[in-house]
Formats: structure tokens, C-alpha cells, sequence
């Protein structure tokens, strides 16, 4: 599932909210949990699992078509661990019932 997709599916479940309130409420969420972990912060969803950033360290690396020696800078990346319940769900083959 992508953004637009996530998108359709929330007002199809919830036809009472605008569409343009919907986007803009995705655009929000997504641009503020990206801001929170470029920003170093820790993001938690009961339930769900976990997002945090990950320096992976300077390193030495080879181009593959030439075999030089490449330094390969330290980067940023994002994580994300799932929680325990996402875990157990994920196992189990059922599908989460609508509340």
C-alpha cells in the first residue's frame, strides 16, 4: 500500500471527512514523524513498533566495476522495529477486525 492508496482507503472507511482534510492529515503525519526522526528524536506506536535514527560509520568500500577503494561516508538511515503485538499479528495470519 502507498500514500495514495492509504489515502483512498481512510475516506472510503470515513465518507463524512473531506478528501482534501484526509490528504492533508497523511501529508502532516508523514512530514512530521520525518521531521521527528531527522531531528534524532524516537518515535513510538503502542502496539505497532518503533521508529529511530540509525549513523552507520564511515567506511571503506570497493567500486565494483574497477575494484578501487571507495570511502563510503557515514549516513543517516531510519529504522523501524515492530512491536511485539505487530509481531504476534504477522504470525498469526489473521487479519486486525475493524473497531
Amino acid at each position: 500500500m502507498n500514500k495514495s492508496e492509504l489515502i483512498e482507503k481512510l475516506i472510503t472507511e470515513f465518507p463524512h471527512l473531506p478528501p482534501k482534510t484526509v490528504d492533508a492529515a497523511i501529508r502532516i503525519l508523514i512530514n512530521q514523524m520525518a521531521n521527528s526522526i531527522a531531528a534524532g528524536e524516537r518515535i513510538e506506536i503502542r502496539r505497532f513498533g518503533s521508529f529511530t535514527r540509525q549513523i552507520r560509520k564511515p567506511r571503506l568500500g570497493r567500486n565494483p566495476k574497477t575494484g578501487q577503494p571507495v570511502e563510503v561516508p557515514a549516513t543517516a538511515v531510519a529504522r523501524f522495529r515492530p512491536g511485539k503485538h505487530f509481531c504476534d499479528f504477522l504470525n498469526s495470519g489473521k487479519e486486525i477486525p475493524p473497531k
